[in-house]
């Protein structure tokens, strides 16, 4: 049986975001944490928190809504390369989602970065999910 760490990171997101819950906790991970910086940066998520227990860490995210219509910052967060089918793509062919609104992150020999970052220093990698 394969695992998927990012699938089951990305799915409890999503869950708490359709359950309109204000902070959703996960088990922590290097990779995670840097997923985690990138919605934070990229303004999907309000504020996170990194915890140590004895274990592996827990990451505290507090999920953004509009003060308004409650809608949620993050519609939609979809993963792409899974561990049975991964998908790279060099720099010239970095997607872009929602015409450049939503951000595609990405694996690549210079960290986790999103798609805007990728095509800044022009390298390519494996595309871990689209946000929108």
């Amino acid at each position: 049986m394969i695992t998927d760490p990012i699938a089951d990171y990305l799915t409890h997101i999503r869950n708490a975001v359709m359950a309109g819950h204000r902070v959703v906790e996960i088990p922590a991970s290097n990779l995670k944490k840097d997923i985690t910086k990138i919605l934070f940066d990229k303004g999907y998520i309000l504020s996170y928190k990194f915890e140590d227990d004895d274990k592996q860490g827990i990451i505290k995210i507090a999920l953004k809504y509009h003060p308004e219509t409650k809608a949620p910052a993050i519609r939609k967060i979809i993963r792409v390369s899974k561990p049975g089918l991964r998908k790279y793509v060099g720099a010239d062919e970095i997607p872009r989602v929602l015409n450049g609104l939503g951000v595609a992150i990405l694996s690549t020999s210079k960290g986790v970065i999103s798609d805007k970052e990728a095509h800044t220093l022009n390298v390519g990698g494996e595309v871990l999910c689209y946000v929108h």
